[in-house]
């Protein structure tokens, strides 16, 4: 096996833990054992635990991020917005453990991982202000910061509905897909 299908490997072990226990959990020893290595060997890929949890953390984020991907067939803006959220909400649904383990787990204060959280926001304001002119909306300051602030509810509002599903999931794409135009709107309008 190359390095780099080794490293994978390991990343995709993680991957799949984390799914069903809180990333904390994840040890090198677990993996070691899973994969059939010593833990010596997964140190020579990752200098720590806590780098190894990262790559975990940026390898989510990834495929978060590749699932969430909006169609530019669909041409129409928010109909990519109302795909891209349908593609979040089930993929955060999917992976509930993991995801709610990395929003608000112990490693959401590590600055690494706060990197992975950040760069991950940054690329999703950059998909929604890239379409933002197609609605007849100027790039300001201001909108920037509201579609960052658009993205925290997003993932406040979803963790909220992940831990008590008060509404359905229709309700809850309908609530987060309407929010962002009715937010623009509001900005525009000053």
């Amino acid at each position: 096996m190359s390095p780099e299908a080794r490293r994978d490997q390991f990343i995709e072990l993680g991957l799949h833990m984390v799914r069903d226990r809180p990333l904390e959990q994840v040890s090198i020893d677990v993996i070691a054992e899973a994969a059939g290595v010593s833990r010596a060997l997964l140190f020579h890929y990752f200098a720590s635990k806590q780098d190894f949890h990262v790559a975990i953390a940026r390898a989510q984020a990834d495929e978060m991020l590749e699932c969430t991907e909006p169609d530019r067939g669909l041409g129409d803006p928010l109909a990519m917005l109302s795909g891209s959220m349908s593609a979040f909400v089930d993929y955060v649904s999917a992976n509930r453990e993991a995801y709610m383990a990395f929003m608000r787990g112990s490693s959401s204060a590590d600055p690494a991982m706060r990197e992975v959280f950040d760069h991950t926001r940054s690329v999703m304001a950059s998909r929604v202000l890239e379409h933002a002119p197609a609605l007849g909306i100027a790039i300001t300051p201001v909108v920037e910061m509201t579609v960052h602030g658009w993205i925290s509810f997003v993932e406040e509002t979803t963790i909220r509905w992940l831990t008590e599903p008060v509404i359905g999931r229709d309700e809850l794409l309908a609530l987060i897909t309407t929010s962002l135009p009715a937010l623009a709107a509001v900005v525009q309008v000053q």
